[in-house]
């Protein structure tokens, strides 16, 4: 079995961290696979780029297509040679109604949805739900998981003292990036809003992450994996990873739901590092690479045993 990936995505965000996460881990298990790929990953990975060009050469040598973003999903469907084609969807917005949209979603064999709200959301835009699996997102290797211990940090991290916030700097008005600088300065800490979660989350005390819309949200999967409490936004599939007052604390998009969570950690080191300890045992057990891949791995399976006696077309 030879399986093509592939994403044109211009920049490396969650998406593209998870497909080389589980392009590796399925290479350590000695599947058989080629990448097509955006800037991104080019950036990253000697790979070729995806165009209809390549996606038509490499899917004649291919049994299967993963489409790991919406234009390698056209690419798949329109290029991939009749190969059945399993695309991830990643998130939380609903599928346009037009006709060339659901000429593609029609044309797909399997929907791998990072969460159970995105399967709904895959549902209602009338994808069959036998054409859905759910498969989360892992949480990417760390190393050693720690919980920051220096209370006023080390000098040169840009923190002013007192409780050390990071939230992604995303400039996406649905991210809430405004509404995380407004609650901090409410509630009188610091905020840093990091283009670098992996350093920056090294020597911070707890990670805002805000969003109007999100299919499942990786980043909260980094910062649990580096035992760093989370405060993130009750939409989507983010309650899915966070459990209130559990695993981390989830609150409303405005100003006091935020301020008032990041009131609770200020001065209370062990609710933080109970949230953050249950939170790093959660990703470990259910949010690991291997799983993933797996679970990605059955999909396939599946696709190529369904596909067995049907034609092949191109």
């Amino acid at each position: 079995m030879r399986i093509l990936h592939i994403d044109t995505g211009r920049t490396m965000r969650g998406g593209q961290y998870q497909l080389l996460l589980l392009y590796d881990t399925l290479a350590g298990r000695r599947w058989d696979q080629s990448l097509l790929a955006g800037q991104g990953i080019q950036g990253r990975r000697d790979v070729e780029r995806a165009s209809w060009r390549s996606v038509r050469r490499l899917a004649r040598e291919c049994d299967l297509l993963h489409a790991h973003d919406a234009r390698g999903h056209t690419l798949a469907v329109m290029h991939g040679m009749g190969r059945p084609v399993v695309v991830a969807r990643r998130v939380a917005f609903p599928i346009q109604g037009g006709p060339a949209s659901r000429w593609k979603y029609r044309h797909a064999a399997h929907y791998i949805a990072i969460s159970e709200y995105v399967a709904s959301v895959l549902r209602s835009g009338g994808v069959p739900g036998e054409k859905i699996t759910v498969v989360y997102d892992a949480a990417p290797q760390v190393g050693e998981a720690r919980y920051p211990s220096n209370p006023s940090g080390p000098a040169g991290t840009g923190f002013e003292g007192g409780l050390r916030i990071v939230s992604p700097n995303f400039e996406d008005p649905l991210k809430c990036r405004d509404l995380a600088v407004a609650a901090c300065k409410h509630a009188g800490v610091s905020l840093r809003l990091s283009d670098d979660l992996r350093q920056d989350l090294q020597s911070a005390d707890a990670f805002l992450y805000l969003s109007q819309s999100e299919g499942l949200g990786s980043a909260l999967l980094l910062a649990m994996a580096l035992r760093v409490p989370v405060i993130a936004s009750a939409v989507g599939g983010i309650p899915e990873v966070v459990s209130d007052s559990a695993t981390g604390l989830l609150v409303d998009n405005d100003i006091k739901s935020v301020s008032s969570a990041i009131a609770r950690f200020q001065g209370d080191r062990a609710t933080r590092q109970r949230l953050a300890d249950a939170a790093l045992e959660r990703v470990q057990a259910e949010f690991s690479g291997e799983r993933m891949a797996e679970r990605t791995a059955q999909v396939y399976r599946r696709v190529l045993e369904e596909a067995r006696d049907g034609p092949r077309r191109g």
